[in-house]
């Protein structure tokens, strides 16, 4: 009968791990869907992107007020985490606060764990309050009705929850500890979950028990519960933020990436030793030719695949961006979530169909993002430059123009007369070179 706990826990953990790593398994294998493309260059530069925007959270602070308690929220949940492992271990071998005999210093921790633990609380509380109360508009676009909004208040209930199930296990730990209870022996400070104990002092010893073992059991439970909600939520960035920003571009903001495909006809065409006559080489008249640009998820690169799972849904960029401030159709985060939604349904294609995806008719363009929210973009950055992890939105867009024009030939007329003039005239005006200055004599 000792050992019937121990070996629950071990099944929960164990079901709980392998899920979460079956899904890690999707999560893999559909962001290899998109294109190679490498992005290991410069590694110092890398690594320190990833330490002070990821790590530091640089980019959070930029606002104050949601950086600062983002910052408590983060902190609380990596360090009060480390308790996690006291916990496993009491599950798997039967032992209680294991940790102990570390003294002084598990005393500073437990401290230490119970202070965030209340600070995460109200920073959530306030979060919850700027979503529903406040109502800040960056969290009302049309992209974020129904689960979207959901979600997010879902996040913020599972870490009030948690923490108030770590106070609640302690506090009545703690009690126990002062009535000499077996197994309960004196370590510990609890400055937040003292608050318990004039609740506790009328219940029975088994009563508290009782409570300490539940909440024992629903916070690890929770916590397994929360780490397979990730890979459903936006919370995902809290994994994925790391990775993320290391492979982020860092190419400055400005630079396009010219298609190869074109850039070498292109020098054919400037090379004057080159024969247009000449017979291609055998075996290319079989190739496929490439497809300039993205109109699905299979087109743009992994590395844009992963960006759209690490968005955050914060709305930063949204929020930024002059084409959304004029009520333009464009939302760089709407961008992001139809592109993280499409790569799932072409995921879920992919299990259920045996591992091949079967044409179901739909693409990222038009299905998910129309060309009106393409062109109203004005390439400026913002977006890419507000992102707390560094997504680019901008990239998306670019590649889906990129399909219009040279795919579809669907450029805005103003567009094509520019292209024209340029092809006509050697500029974007149409005015023939002779009259080009003609304006100077009138």
């Amino acid at each position: 009968m000792h050992y019937i706990s121990q070996i629950l826990f071990a099944i929960i953990l164990i079901a709980g791990i392998g899920y979460f790593a079956n899904n890690v398994k999707k999560l893999v294998r559909n962001i290899k869907l998109g294109r190679a493309i490498d992005r290991t260059d410069n590694k110092s530069q890398r690594w320190t992107n990833m330490a002070r925007i990821a790590l530091g959270q640089q980019k959070m602070v930029v606002r104050p007020i949601a950086g600062f308690l983002h910052v408590i929220v983060y902190v609380g949940f990596i360090i009060i985490n480390i308790e996690v492992l006291e916990i496993i271990i009491d599950g798997l071998f039967g032992t209680h606060r294991v940790f102990a005999p570390l003294g002084s210093v598990y005393n500073f921790l437990i401290g230490s764990f119970e202070i965030l633990a209340f600070l995460v609380i109200v920073s959530v509380t306030i979060f919850w309050i700027r979503r529903n109360i406040i109502k800040l508009k960056r969290f009302f676009y049309a992209e974020m009705r129904g689960w979207p909004k959901s979600d997010g208040n879902i996040i913020l209930y599972f870490e009030v929850v948690l923490m108030l199930l770590f106070l609640t296990m302690n506090g009545a730990d703690y009690t126990l500890q002062q009535m000499g209870a077996a197994h309960y022996t004196q370590a510990g400070a609890f400055p937040i979950s003292q608050v318990f104990v004039p609740i506790f002092e009328n219940f029975s010893e088994q009563a508290l028990i009782l409570i300490e073992r539940a909440a024992w059991w629903m916070h690890i439970i929770g916590i397994l519960t929360f780490l397979n909600y990730l890979y459903f939520s936006k919370h995902l960035h809290i994994l994925l933020a790391f990775p993320n920003t290391w492979f982020a571009n860092l190419n400055p903001k400005g630079q396009f990436e010219n298609l190869e495909s074109v850039t070498n006809e292109v020098k054919l065409m400037l090379d004057p030793s080159a024969d247009p006559f000449a017979m291609p080489e055998e075996g290319a008249a079989d190739e496929v030719p490439e497809k300039f640009g993205a109109s699905d998820v299979t087109d743009l690169n992994w590395v844009q695949l992963l960006n759209a799972y690490t968005c955050t849904e914060c709305g930063r960029c949204t929020s930024e961006c002059p084409a959304a401030q004029t009520g333009k159709k464009l939302s760089p985060r709407k961008i992001m979530m139809d592109t993280r939604d499409r790569l799932e349904e072409v995921g879920k294609n992919i299990d259920a169909n045996k591992g091949t995806f079967v044409d179901d008719g739909k693409q990222l363009l038009n299905n998910y993002i129309t060309p009106e929210e393409l062109w109203a973009c004005t390439t400026c950055n913002a977006c890419v430059e507000a992102c707390p992890v560094s997504i680019s939105p901008l990239s998306i867009i670019m590649d889906m123009r990129q399909y219009l024009v040279m795919e579809q030939s669907a450029a805005p007329m103003e567009l094509n007369n520019m292209m024209g003039n340029i092809e006509n005239n050697g500029a974007p005006w149409p005015y023939n070179q002779m009259d080009r200055l003609n304006w100077k004599s009138e």
